[in-house]
């Protein structure tokens, strides 16, 4: 077998791909995306090896080299490339024509090169930079790469030189070396790897970025990003990274005073908008530490004239803003900028018609917390010394449970909703009276008795039978779910109207009437009561028991009628589907996938889940998805006070809907 290869120059031109290269068959390791970091240190660095050739046919093949022969014919082709044409010339060394072993020595070629080391190729590119001179950029153009690839090898490369010998001898996985970068300072690194291994425990990377975090704030971060203006003016010091993003606030005493700082002027403002006592700020705000404070809500007031004009005003605009919402051709961005609109107007009417008690105000006030990379207002809470306990019954304005309940999750159900809500509700019941003929022709015969023989005294006011169909109102009647609709239609069809003939006089109809069957009657008698019900929501028991009772009977559970979909979820907030998803439908694995998603998505998502609940749910998740409604609407064990309460005093939140 020959081994000395004659050393001679070619020119570009004169090259052609040799057929027994090993490579040959492969012509994706050829293409220009897969050679451009080869091409970029060919350009600057020219080829540093020579290529293997064979004379064929006149020509020079490559025998091994492939990828620097297309890297150099790439060059040619490129104009922007200096001093390459296809009469530049190239080292190579001449096989033998009478060469046996020309697969050996392409495969050996290729096999035999071992990959390189990444610590050897972090530290090469740290030495490139600190003894050559090179800056990333220069680095970035050598191999063909971006500068913030450069860079984040660079990291690595200046990690501390005991860590990196720790990696070498395998003391420390790689990874975890890698985590030791989280911090630019060498001395923190030394520091943390010392105290980390002093007992010879294992090493992880998620304890070396945790621990590293005590030794200041990465400017990144959403407080650094926060606080690093005022830090730097007060002359707070700085680990500059090779990656901005990776600097750090060394200082974090003077990060966590200035946040505290800003919290607390946050928290100040709000008490002297709003009225309060007292202000206080908290960097994280502990549930279990607040559990003994209490809360007070604001309650309606009478708005004067001028903020009735507004009242008007925002009214017509939501009902606009509504119809935009409508358009199923809107993009996301367009959707969540009317459904952001929307809140806000929503919360302005809601300040111009409720306010705090002159007692509430001088004992409750503001907390300030650090939340999801914002500051958060935790409003009207009462310090446990300050909390009233007073004989009787509790104030209704005040949460005497202890229990917090963040602002972003507060489902209060404005008038809007709660009416037509109530709309819904009276449809789903007369439905069931029209599927109870038997009973609603009892409860009518029974009414119209006793407002007679009773002196003037009505039993009930919840049905009209004075034979006038009720008008029912609702802002999204089309998209309602149709379920009583049908259900009412469809005892319309079965109704014997045979009676019912124009072309008779009313005392002939009045016969056909009185011939009919019994239980034909009471179909008749139930279907007409049933559409004289009126928008409602559960009955106090103390103001109307006979309806109480009578819904329980016939209705004990309003999902047989009603089912919620798209056109309720979509005049929820997001935060308030969350904590549905969470806490009432015991979800909470679904909520916290939902929580980075768009409303819109969400309401799709809920939308499909009760119109046909999930095969993967569990017995308890399916029964929550089945018996689930707002609270107001449901019958059996619901007092009307206690649904109002639950539509007015919000409940403790979770922390999905919080950080939504």
């Amino acid at each position: 077998m020959t081994t000395n290869f004659a050393p001679l120059t070619i020119a570009i031109g004169d090259l052609v791909p040799h057929p027994v290269n090993v490579r040959s068959k492969s012509p994706e390791t050829y293409d220009p995306e897969n050679i451009a970091h080869l091409k970029a240190s060919i350009a600057v660095l020219s080829v540093l090896q020579p290529l293997l050739v064979q004379k064929l046919d006149g020509k020079y093949a490559v025998l091994a080299g492939g990828r620097r022969h297309a890297a150099l014919k790439e060059l040619v082709a490129d104009r922007a490339a200096k001093g390459f044409t296809a009469k530049t010339k190239i080292d190579c060394r001449l096989v033998p024509e009478d060469c046996d072993v020309t697969t050996a020595l392409s495969l050996a070629e290729n096999v035999t090169q071992a990959p390189m080391n990444a610590i050897d190729e972090f530290e090469a590119f740290a030495r490139m930079m600190e003894v050559d001179g090179q800056t990333p950029e220069t680095i970035a153009k050598t191999f063909g790469t971006t500068v913030t690839a450069v860079k984040g090898r660079l990291r690595y490369g200046l990690i501390h030189p005991d860590i990196r010998a720790a990696a070498r001898a395998k003391v420390i996985t790689l990874d975890t070396m890698k985590a030791f970068a989280e911090h630019p300072s060498q001395e923190a690194q030394r520091e943390v790897f010392e105290a980390l291994t002093k007992d010879g425990g294992y090493l992880q990377a998620y304890t070396v970025r945790q621990s590293l975090k005590s030794r200041g704030v990465q400017v990144s971060d959403d407080i650094g990003a926060f606080v690093r203006e005022d830090y730097e003016a007060r002359g707070g010091a700085v680990a500059a990274d090779l990656l901005e993003e990776h600097s750090v606030l060394e200082d974090a005493a003077l990060v966590e005073t200035i946040l505290l700082e800003k919290l607390g002027a946050a928290a100040e403002e709000a008490r002297m908008r709003l009225g309060f006592a007292w202000a206080d700020a908290l960097v994280r705000y502990d549930y279990a530490t607040m559990a003994d404070y209490g809360r007070v809500y604001p309650g309606p007031i009478k708005p004067d004239e001028a903020a009735q004009k507004r009242i008007d005003e925002i009214t017509a605009e939501l009902e606009k803003l509504q119809l935009e919402m409508e358009d199923e051709g809107l993009e996301d961005d367009a959707y969540n900028a009317l459904y952001d609109r929307v809140d806000a107007v929503e919360e302005e009417a809601r300040d111009l018609q409720e306010a705090y008690s002159a007692e509430d105000l001088v004992r409750a006030g503001v907390i300030a917390s650090w939340s999801n990379g914002q500051i958060t207002l935790h409003v009207g809470l009462v310090r446990p010394e300050d909390t009233v306990k007073e004989k009787g019954a509790p104030s209704s304005s005040t949460n005497t449970t202890g229990e917090e309940a963040p602002d972003a999750g507060e489902i209060t159900y404005p008038a809007s909703l709660a009416e037509d809500l109530k709309t819904e509700r009276a449809m789903a019941l007369g439905a069931a009276m029209a599927l109870h003929p038997g009973a609603t022709l009892d409860l009518t015969l029974f009414k119209l008795v006793s407002d007679v023989v009773a002196g003037g005294m009505s039993v009930t006011q919840a049905i009209k039978i004075d034979a006038r169909k009720e008008y029912r109102s609702h802002a999204k009647m089309d998209e309602i779910d149709a379920t009583s609709l049908e259900q009412v239609a469809s005892t319309h069809d079965a109704l014997d109207l045979s009676w019912l003939d124009d072309t008779r006089a009313p005392a002939d109809q009045f016969a056909a009437f009185r011939a009919l069957e019994a239980g034909e009657k009471a179909k008749l008698v139930a279907y007409a009561t049933a559409s004289t019900t009126q928008s409602c929501f559960a009955r106090d028991p103390r103001r109307d028991s006979l309806m109480h009772d009578f819904e329980i009977e016939i209705m004990p559970d309003i999902r047989a009628h009603w089912t919620p979909n798209a056109a309720l979820f979509n005049r929820f907030k997001k935060a308030w589907l969350l904590k549905i998803l969470g806490q009432d439908l015991d979800l909470a694995q679904e909520a916290v996938t939902l929580a980075s998603s768009s409303k819109k998505e969400i309401v799709a998502f809920c939308d499909k889940l009760f119109a046909e609940p999930f095969a993967t749910l569990t017995d308890a998740q399916r029964a929550a998805v089945a018996a689930w409604c707002p609270p107001m609407m449901q019958t059996n064990g619901v007092a009307c006070d206690e649904a109002e309460h639950a539509s007015e005093s919000p409940e403790p939140d979770s922390e999905i809907a919080q950080e939504a």
